[in-house]
Parts: structure tokens; C-alpha cells; sequence
């Protein structure tokens, strides 16, 4: 199985005047911009995902939005909470067991908790620094959900992902 954890876009800036609170913060319109193109350069790669699952958070949902939108996925889009910047490892390992008969899942999240459940894959443990540019993504696979052994396949940054769109 194949899990794909992807960081939002870029956003509006947290002191923008029509912005209350941080879980309405939009993608702004250059990074609405650029994960499109990020979003085609993933299509070169001939990705499909069984679901997309974001944080409730808008600049995530966003994101999967234009990923789903390119990928002609949009019903596959779904909402789990522990997805969440304030969320834990613990919280989203447990969330999994739903998707266990998937064989590709893309989450789209939050620094620290994607570069964390990351990092716990692969190691075991959150010490494993695992940086996510805005708009980057990177694969492990797992043996199951819950995962027992777990393998770093690939990490993209959203540069990357553009250039592989001929952007």
C-alpha cells in the first residue's frame, strides 16, 4: 500500500484583514496557482489515489481540491479530522483502520504532524526530520494499516512537481 502525505499550498498570510481564524485561511491566488501546476506534474507520474483525505482545515481542502480537479477525483475527497495541525500520530495510525482495503492514499496536511506520522513510519519514532515544503509530497509504502514495516519510496518538492508539468 502505497500512502502519499502531501502539505497544503500557500496561504493567505495569518494576519490578513478578512481572515478571523486560522482554519479559514485560504490558499492564496498564487498558490492556488502553483498546485495546479504541482497537481499536472503529479499527473505525469501516473498517481491515482482510491481516496484523498485533508484536514478540515480550508488551505488543505483547497489543495486536495486542485489535486482531485486534475486527477478527475473529486468524489474520492474526504474529511477526517485527525488530519488536523493540533492532531497527534496516535490519533491519525488509529483513523487508518477505516482504509485498510486501500491501496493508495493521499493525505493532505499540516506541518509538523505530516513530516511526524512521516518520520514514525518510517523510524518508528518522531526523531527523523522530514521537512514538507508547501505543496511537496513524498510516498512510503506500508506492509497494512496498521503499518508494521514501512519504506521510503520518494519526496517532492512542489518545484519539482511544476518542472515534471513542463511548468
Amino acid at each position: 500500500m502505497n500512502l502519499y502525505f502531501m502539505r497544503h499550498g500557500i496561504a493567505v498570510p495569518r494576519d490578513a484583514h478578512e481572515i478571523h481564524t486560522d482554519r479559514e485561511r485560504p490558499l492564496s491566488p498564487k498558490g492556488l496557482k502553483k498546485m495546479r501546476r504541482a497537481a499536472e506534474g503529479l499527473l505525469t507520474l501516473k498517481l491515482s489515489f482510491d481516496r484523498i483525505l485533508t484536514s478540515p482545515l480550508l488551505r488543505a481542502q483547497q489543495t486536495a481540491q486542485v489535486v482531485a480537479e486534475v486527477f478527475n477525483t473529486e468524489d474520492r475527497i474526504e474529511e477526517i479530522p485527525e488530519l488536523a495541525p493540533e492532531s497527534s500520530i496516535q490519533k491519525l495510525l488509529s483513523s487508518l483502520a477505516a482504509y485498510r482495503e486501500s491501496k493508495r492514499l493521499l493525505f493532505v496536511g499540516h506541518q509538523p504532524l505530516l513530516g511526524e506520522i512521516a518520520s514514525f513510519l518510517l523510524s518508528g519514532e518522531k526523531g527523523l526530520e522530514m521537512d514538507f515544503k508547501k505543496g511537496g509530497i513524498c510516498c512510503i509504502e506500508v506492509d497494512s494499516l496498521p503499518p508494521k514495516k514501512a519504506l521510503f519510496r520518494w519526496l517532492l518538492t512542489p518545484k519539482q512537481l511544476r518542472l515534471l508539468g513542463g511548468q
